[in-house]
Formats: structure tokens, sequence, C-alpha cells
């Protein structure tokens, strides 16, 4: 095991390392927008779309993902810069992967009718459709998931669109072992569905989704998982026998599974967005840990990690980014289930917050705080309630002041070293990064994921933070601008006509989509 998490190491955690050098210091002048909002609307007490929208931009959420392709909401969003993810039902899976007539179709009217004023990034196909195998046709739907996928895929790109990435979300229960990480596999009654999915999500260069909760993995084993591992409080660690990685969260231990299994059937290219996450705000007696102030520690440090620069990624994929979606914008009063079920809002129908949460990570991510938030709590658990730490409270706000000089010249530090290791590694390692080191490593292209996640991160909070601090701009590393002569002094290069030559370095190198280039 410690010999194959090396492989995997050496061949994909250093390359993905070093192909972010390229870009990882433009992300630095960026506050990140990764983080999005499930807005599910099973209930019979809220908000209209247009007020919701609304009140999904106060809570400075970049992205929002839809359980369906709704026309007015998809026309709502045209007027925003959210980034959006639409889905198709299951129902319908079937249907298009039959006829490309269909998905031709399907695409046209919910895509095409709204692309690219409404910023559509993602198409997740089903949702959950691998946790769903008892009847004739759940294990139709399975069958067909893929080839409907590759079905809209291929009516996107035949117009030309590449920037929406095909997905579908998982549920955590398609794997067999999650503990320790390095033990994780596929269940393999679904190995033979989960291969063809993993080809056509990297040869597709999109996103391995899953919805992964910790509230369940620890309401159901309280006594053997701390709740503070579980809240990401990062106060007790954990060493995997098998990777010998050390985790400080049940979050990164339940993703990393996730790696190691799609590893496990060689595809350690595939990376992962988190399609759906969150904690229970209130729920039944016995529900313990579900209540208000949980939910908020949850969220709140979701948003710190997933927001952090440089991005932490988890232990056995450093340095990644992995967009974000938190279960959901409202409470939905019409969901079945326990108690909980109806109670994983950020808002409450009425639109009021049930606690406050920065989606955009500002506050703690640049000035350095514990937590984000209207107050710095520190909760902890006790029955089905939870109490304030005035104690600790007091000493985690003078702990912040002390090292808020120091964090600052550390950020400093860290901006510069990664500007000059993004300057070397263009200079040395750019034959290597995109595509003459190996043969799966392919060039950037329009419409590559890493662009993508790139554009996940924009925004103008923090470069003009960066600017204050008299940073480099992200200006000066655009590519395809090259310096030449022939204007007049001190005029614009840009009132050259000499200065247009093809682009020396161009994006489509002619390589398919689809397949990987191969010697």
């Amino acid at each position: 095991m410690a010999f194959a998490f090396y492989e995997m190491e050496k061949h994909t955690v250093t390359k993905m390392t070093i192909m972010s050098l390229s870009y990882l210091y433009i992300l630095a002048s960026s506050r990140a927008t990764i983080i999005g909002v499930n807005y599910g609307r099973l209930g019979n007490n809220l908000p209209s779309p247009s007020r919701s929208i609304e009140l999904l931009q106060t809570m400075n959420a970049g992205q929002v993902k839809l359980y369906d392709a709704d026309h007015e909401i998809l026309q709502l969003l045209s007027t925003t810069k959210l980034k959006v993810t639409i889905m198709v039902a299951n129902d319908e899976i079937s249907a298009i992967a039959s006829s490309q007539q269909l998905a031709d179709q399907w695409v046209y009217e919910r895509i095409f009718n709204h692309y690219p004023d409404t910023m559509i990034r993602f198409v997740l196909v089903g949702n959950e459709v691998l946790s769903y195998t008892t009847t004739d046709q759940d294990k139709q739907i399975m069958k067909d998931l893929v080839p409907a996928m590759a079905r809209i895929w291929t009516s996107l790109t035949t117009e030309g669109i590449n920037d929406i990435k095909i997905g579908t979300p998982f549920a955590m229960d398609i794997l067999e072992s999650t503990f320790p990480p390095s033990s994780g596999r596929f269940k393999p009654e679904i190995v033979h569905e989960i291969v063809p999915l993993l080809d056509f999500l990297s040869g597709t260069d999109s996103l391995f989704f899953i919805d992964v909760y910790p509230y369940f993995s620890w309401s159901e084993n309280p006594m053997s998982i701390a709740l503070d591992y579980a809240l990401l409080n990062g106060n007790q660690t954990y060493t995997d026998p098998g990777s010998g990685l050390t985790y400080t969260n049940l979050l990164d231990q339940m993703l990393d599974s996730v790696f190691f299994a799609m590893a496990k059937l060689g595809y350690n290219n595939v990376m992962i967005g988190i399609a759906e996450t969150g904690w229970p705000h209130e729920g039944e007696l016995k529900e313990y840990g579900a209540n208000r102030e949980n939910a908020a520690v949850y969220n709140r440090n979701i948003v710190r990690k997933m927001t952090t620069f440089p991005p932490m990624g988890t232990p056995a994929r450093p340095g990644v980014i992995i967009p974000t979606y938190i279960f959901s914008l409202y409470d939905e009063n019409q969901k079945f289930g326990p108690e909980s079920e109806r109670h994983w809002g950020l808002l409450h129908p009425d639109g009021s917050p049930v606690y406050e949460v920065d989606l955009s990570g500002r506050e703690h991510n640049i000035s350095g705080s514990d937590i984000v938030g209207e107050q710095h709590y520190s909760y902890r658990f006790r029955t089905t309630y939870s109490v304030r730490s005035v104690g600790a409270c007091g000493k985690a706000q003078k702990r912040s002041k002390a090292m808020e000089s120091k964090f600052s010249i550390k950020i400093i530090l860290l901006h510069w070293c990664l500007f000059f290791l993004t300057i070397s590694s263009l200079l040395h390692l750019g034959d290597a990064v995109y595509g003459a080191a190996e043969n799966n490593a392919r060039p950037p292209s329009n419409g590559s994921l890493q662009e993508l996640l790139e554009e996940l991160w924009e925004s103008e909070i923090t470069r003009r933070y960066l600017e204050e601090k008299r940073y480099i701009s992200e200006g000066a590393l655009k590519r395809d601008q090259p310096a030449c002569g022939g204007g007049g002094r001190g005029e614009a290069y840009t009132k050259s006509g000499s200065c247009t030559p093809p682009p020396s370095n161009p994006y489509n190198r002619g390589c398919s989509k689809y397949y990987r280039c191969r010697s």
C-alpha cells in the first residue's frame, strides 16, 4: 500500500502541483467564489425565485446548483454573475441515452435558450443513480447513465461549447470501504458501471461529484468519532496506517477514500467536486448534534477550508481546488424523513438567516481570524444542545490579535514565493507539464477543467486588497499578450498593427477532448 501511494503521489500529486504553479499566483489576486449553494424547492412556503437569487447574492455565494433546469430561474440568473449547475432528472436519463435527437432537444431547451447570458458551468445527469438498484427501471437507468452523459456532451461540443462540464453526483454508499481512507474501494457490483464513468470524466476533463456528509457518519457512531473531528475544528488527528497520511477532520478522510478508490481502478487524474455537504440545525430529540450551533460551526469551517489560499485540498491531494455546494439554501418543509431532513437550510423560509455565514470566505482568509461570522464562538457538544465557551472565546481572540502581524508577513512572503515559483515553472517546466513528460498530461485548451476552476475563483475584492499591498497585478501574467515593437514612443502596443501575431502556444492543438492524446 505504501508503494502504491508513492506511485500515486509521484505521478499525480506532483504533476498537479506543478501544473498549478502556472496560475496559483493569479489565484492569489482573487477572492474564492468556489462555494456554491444547493437551491432546492421542496417547500410550500419559500420565497419567489427572484427573491431567492437576491438572497444568494447577498450571502456572497459564487455558485448555485439547481435540481432541475427551470426556465424561469435560469432566465433570472442571466442578470447575475453566479456560476450555475443544472441537473437532468433521473427519469429523463434513459430517453436521452436512447436518442441523440432527444439529447439535442434537451440541450437546446435547457441550455442554448439561456447560455451564455446565464453562466451555466456544469450539467449533472441524474442524482445518486447508483444508490438505487432495486427495480428493473433503476437498473436500466444505471446502465443508461454514461450513454446519456455522452449524448449531452456531444450536443454541446458539436456546437462548439467546451466550457460546460458533464458529471453526475453520487452518495458515499457507492463505496464498500471508506476507513481507513487508503482502503477506499467501490462496491464490486457497481465497478462495471464506475469504470466507463471514470473513463468519460477523465477523457472530458470533468469532476467526480460526491455528496459527502460527515454529520451522518458521526451521528451513526458518536462514541467513536469526536464531534470536533466531524465539525472540522482540527483539534484531533488520525494517521492512516496504510498511507501514513495524517488527517485532522472527517471530511478529508471521506474525500480521500474516494480518491483512493478511483486510484485503485487506475484513475489518479480525476478530481472531486462536492455536490452536497452541510449540517442540520434542528432535529428530533434522538438526533444528537442536529442544532444551530453545530451547523454554524461546520458550514463556516467548510467555507474556510475550501476558500483558503493556497488551496488546501486533502492529505492525498494537497493543493487541489474542490468546488463545493452547501446543502441547502432553505429549510424545505415538504421533504420526507426524520425531522432533521427539513432543517438543513442556511435560511428560514421567510429569507432570514438561521445563522450568519459569509460564503465568500474573505473575512477569515484575509484577516487570519479563526472562524468567520458575526461572533467568534467555540462550541462544545453536551446533550442535544451546544453551549458557548466564553473562556475559549476570549483566549481565541487574544491569540488572533497576537498573530495578526505575523500572519500578514507570512502572506507577503507566501505571495512572493509563489511568484518566483511560477516564473521558474514557466521557464523550466512548461514542456514537461503540458505534454512532453507524459502521454496523459494534456495541453491546456479552451474549456479545460483547470481554466474552469480558475474562473470559479475570480473576484474583484481581493484583487483590490493585493493592489493596496503593491503586489504584482493579475494582468501582468496573462497569456498570449506578447510584447512587440512597431508602436510610437509611449504608444500602447495594441495600437500597432504589427502587435497581433498568432499565439505561440495555442490552447487547442487539435487533440480530441473526449480521448486523451496518445503517441
